[in-house]
């Protein structure tokens, strides 16, 4: 990893500046090497501030598998659709799925359980989410590294989770964060550019202080990297193709100290 040499502007080749020029150098396998080139100039022209104040992190795929999520998904709300409509499994799974489709993940729909448990007439979603409660499953780094950093800053989240998933993944853990942001329940967006700036403005920090670690390319890099934030996408199971991409949450201990250098 090239170290930072200096701590006085982006241009110095910190770990953001790093990877989006690794990004940008593997144009190929990242897909979007127009966007990443634009990003990093966007971000290579700002100041670097004193010091990083916040290190935030989204939730599933970066803190908690989607072992709950899936649950509920593909498992919860097909098996209640196959009974409310009187459906086998399978049958019910094709018709949800097929609604999802519908949707898509750039609507808020989406991401909404109980949205989904009243369009299908399933009753209340809250409920029956709390009978998966076991099925919440943290990574194994995760406690370590937030045990590692809750004292050095203040820790945030920032998911596109809604809040009623949010209580139920975070059960174990919240009392790590200081502040947790849902774009879909506080901003009634995705986490888009304008997400960012408004989380920024409401924790009182300029971007450039600002760290954020998470496992959707779009989402968790490109966005928070296009205002300067200093963003990096986790990629566990090394799906995505790009090197620069941190494979653990052990990861993030070490570029965080490269931040103080």
């Amino acid at each position: 990893m090239v170290r930072s040499q200096s701590s006085a502007d982006l241009t110095s080749p910190g770990p953001c500046c790093y990877l989006f020029y690794r990004v940008s150098y593997m144009g190929g396998n990242f897909g979007q090497g127009a966007t990443a080139i634009k990003v990093l100039k966007s971000v290579v022209m700002r100041k670097r501030d004193n010091g990083i104040a916040v290190v935030s992190f989204d939730v599933e795929g970066t803190l908690v598998t989607t072992d709950f999520s899936s649950a509920i998904w593909f498992e919860l709300i097909p098996g209640r659709y196959s009974r409310r409509h009187g459906l086998n499994f399978e049958e019910a799974t094709m018709k949800v799925r097929q609604a999802y489709d519908s949707i898509g993940d750039q609507r808020l729909e989406w991401y909404d359980v109980q949205y989904w448990f009243t369009r299908f007439d399933l009753g209340d979603a809250d409920i029956a989410m709390e009978e998966l409660q076991p099925k919440v499953q943290y990574y194994p780094d995760t406690k370590d590294v937030l045990k590692q950093l809750q004292n050095k800053y203040k820790l945030s989240v920032a998911s596109g989770s809604p809040r009623p998933f949010l209580k139920h993944l975070l059960r174990d853990i919240e009392h790590n964060f200081s502040s947790i942001y849902s774009s879909t329940s506080d901003y009634q967006q995705v986490k888009t550019a304008d997400f960012w700036s408004a989380m920024c403005r409401d924790l009182g920090v300029d971007p450039g202080q600002v760290i954020h670690v998470g496992d959707h390319m779009q989402f968790d890099f490109v966005e928070p990297a296009s205002i300067g934030i200093k963003a990096f996408h986790l990629d566990r199971n090394r799906e995505s193709g790009m090197a620069a991409s941190l494979q653990s949450l052990n990861e993030l201990v070490p570029l965080l100290a490269d931040t103080k250098k």
